[in-house]
């Protein structure tokens, strides 16, 4: 199956988008989380799929529409769920699973069974790493960005300590990922998109 443009992508998310803003906050974000894992591809060192990258980094989060309540407020209490909700939209769309799984597969450092358990996350009871190069680049370039009010993007140092809260071991597999991919130039992202760095 080929991929699908980034216009028709677009399209997808202004279906599904609930109001203008929702769908500024989300697109915009996943078009950073696309220019950063494309720094990444830039610098030769990865064997990669660039338009699969593309396509799986512009869909990540496509699943957040559905977090939107009626009268417009976004859901924050089940948001651990966009990736799952998203997995399952594209694949009733008719998307291939290798598509799907970027929204599924990209939440934290690669959600486990055990995490899902102990945490009592409102989601399947399943394991939900990455499997493919192409789905751990898009979780790394998500990390970098957040859709806070206002967005922002995270620094190597805030997002370690973020993660931390969830286990040493957490912040020891973004550390690893860190010295595979190396640390993304936020700044001139930063300048073009207006939003601060912390």
């Amino acid at each position: 199956m080929r991929l699908p443009s980034d216009r028709e992508i677009r399209a997808l998310h202004e279906k599904y988008a609930p109001t203008p803003e929702a769908f500024e906050l989300v697109y915009t974000h996943c078009q950073i989380v696309c220019e950063i894992a494309e720094q990444f591809l830039s610098r030769d060192t990865l064997d990669l799929d660039a338009e699969l990258v593309r396509a799986g980094s512009l869909l990540h989060d496509i699943g957040v529409y559905l977090l939107y309540t009626p009268s417009g407020e976004l859901d924050h209490a089940g948001y651990i769920r966009h990736g799952v909700l998203g997995h399952e939209l594209l694949r009733d769309l008719g998307f291939p699973e290798f598509l799907c799984r970027f929204c599924s597969c990209h939440t934290g450092v690669g959600l486990t069974r055990d995490d899902v358990r102990a945490q009592s996350l409102p989601i399947p009871e399943a394991d939900y790493p990455p499997e493919t190069g192409e789905e751990e680049l898009v979780l790394y370039a998500d990390k970098f960005h957040s859709k806070t009010t206002p967005p922002t993007f995270v620094t190597p140092a805030t997002y370690t300590q973020k993660i931390r809260r969830f286990g040493d071991s957490k912040a020891q597999r973004f550390t690893q990922l860190r010295a595979h991919y190396g640390d993304p130039d936020l700044t001139p992202l930063a300048t073009a998109y207006g939003h601060t760095v912390v």
